[in-house]
């Protein structure tokens, strides 16, 4: 189930790297899973190559609710202003007044919401949510989506060290 679920979310990740990339990217290919999360790239007309890791939530809340496709992805930013960029992506548009919370083990990031996408509000405080990731064992996002529904997702922390180590030399 979770390799289905990795492959469909490889093929969603093409759309959600235009943004990103502000050209249209291939096709994403998979580099290697590394348990809950997996590390891909894609080649962008204009940045080059992009290379991220990404996994899905393990629980989903509220449970009678369609989230559709949702992930939390760390990809190297094109510009090199920062190793890497934390992101969110839900399968609905996000309330843009109201902070989307990371929690690792008790310490908190907040990020600020655009869309179906959520970026770290402080972009300093990407290398410590990063190392924080490194050393924590689950993470949970909590939004609110246009409509007021609170929102929350837990992520496995388990193989991210590991799928960070594959892309941070990638070129």
């Amino acid at each position: 189930m979770l390799k289905t679920s990795i492959k469909t979310l490889v093929i969603c990740t093409a759309a959600l790297m235009v943004p990103l990339s502000g050209a249209m990217a291939q096709t994403p290919k998979a580099i290697k899973q590394h348990k809950a999360w997996g590390a891909y790239t894609y080649d962008d007309s204009r940045a080059g190559k992009i290379c991220y890791i990404l996994s899905i939530p393990t629980a989903k809340s509220p449970n009678d609710r369609d989230h559709g496709d949702v992930f939390f992805l760390v990809s190297q930013k094109p510009d090199g202003s920062a190793k890497f960029e934390p992101q969110v992506e839900v399968g609905y548009p996000l309330k843009t007044d109201v902070d989307v919370t990371v929690t690792v083990d008790g310490k908190s990031f907040k990020m600020f919401a655009q869309g179906n996408n959520a970026w770290m509000t402080d972009i300093s405080q990407e290398p410590v949510l990063v190392a924080a990731m490194r050393s924590g064992r689950s993470m949970k996002v909590s939004g609110q989506s246009t409509r007021g529904t609170r929102t929350s997702y837990t992520y496995s922390l388990s193989g991210v060290t590991a799928a960070l180590k594959e892309v941070s030399n990638c070129k």
